[in-house]
């Protein structure tokens, strides 16, 4: 072989090995080696409360607690523990909200240091002043970094409220995505509308991005079906946001977004609810998506929740306060 023909072989050998390296696999986004992923959900109905699962790598979450609940549901008429969102607050301890009910005017809240030992759950009466209002479902909560706040956002419908989308949800439920403002969990901001872009919304979840913030939601129109989850951004928290991008999920019917970012790449995690199982897909720019939800597993009879993250030493002290 020629000299020339060897240098041609191996300029094309350093071009096939520059490819592989700038097409890392996803699992190359990796988590921080000092931290744990957790991810808050329910079974069933909500029954029997709160559970969590951990994640290394952002792909296989296991459950903790051998799979058992770690906290029973005492707030609300129903009791319940649907939807939990767990996130840390500006004062280092871990702050939940769930849904306490499929049609109560209020949402449940706790929180705790250690997320095994919980303060007294409340029931925080959202929407009592909303005398039609049918329901207070999946609430989340966001924290104000700039302004030492939380945003406290969650779905009701109000019959005869947005009158140009009504009947074109399932039992007649018209959502909007609703919110109230925060400092220390006592008392509260007026509730408002949060987004309203003409169509029924739920499960929205909001991250900061930048210098503006990125909603993740669910169109729960019925007729036609939409059911999927797709994108907004807004200027400031509290919004306004957008017009919703075009669908980020498939042709099932998808619920309950959580997002995750891991270097450039975002992974936004939902319930397959119709199908029983979980799913995920991936962007680098929040515009183009992948569908990973044959590259990520779950612990069985998962439900939607968020997911948050804990150090090494907060996840092995958690996992010995479990083990008593």
């Amino acid at each position: 072989m020629s000299i020339n023909s060897l240098s041609r072989v191996f300029g094309i050998l350093i071009l096939i090995i520059g490819l592989l390296a700038s097409t890392k696999p996803l699992h190359a986004q990796t988590v921080p080696e000092d931290t744990v992923l957790l991810y808050s959900y329910f079974t069933g109905n909500g029954e029997d409360g709160l559970h969590l699962a951990y994640s290394r790598d952002a792909y296989k979450w296991e459950a903790l607690n051998e799979g058992e609940s770690i906290l029973t549901p005492t707030a609300g008429g129903v009791k319940l523990m649907r939807d939990p969102c767990i996130i840390r607050g500006g004062d280092g301890k871990f702050h939940m909200v769930w849904t306490v009910s499929w049609n109560e005017k209020g949402i449940g809240y706790a929180s705790s240091e250690d997320l095994v030992n919980w303060s007294e759950q409340q029931f925080l009466p959202v929407m009592e002043h909303e005398e039609k209002a049918l329901n207070s479902w999946a609430p989340e909560i966001t924290y104000d970094e700039e302004n030492d706040q939380y945003m406290i956002y969650w779905a009701t419908t109000i019959p005869g409220r947005f009158p140009s989308t009504a009947g074109k949800g399932d039992d007649n439920y018209n959502h909007r995505m609703y919110y109230s403002v925060t400092s220390d969990f006592e008392s509260f901001s007026e509730t408002k509308l949060l987004y309203d872009q003409g169509f029924n919304v739920i499960d929205a979840t909001v991250k900061p991005l930048e210098d503006q913030y990125v909603m993740f939601l669910k169109n729960e129109t019925r007729w036609p079906p939409e059911k999927n989850l797709r994108v907004a951004f807004g200027e400031s928290l509290t919004g306004p946001y957008g017009e919703a991008s075009q669908p980020i999920t498939g042709e099932y019917w998808a619920e309950g977004p959580t997002a995750l970012k891991l270097g450039n790449r975002w992974i936004v995690y939902f319930d397959k609810y119709r199908q029983g199982q979980m799913g995920a897909v991936t962007s680098t720019d929040l515009e183009n998506w992948q569908d990973i939800s044959d590259k990520v597993s779950f612990p069985e009879g998962m439900r939607h929740g968020t997911i948050f993250k804990v150090s090494e030493e907060e996840f092995k002290q958690l996992q010995k306060n479990l083990s008593k």
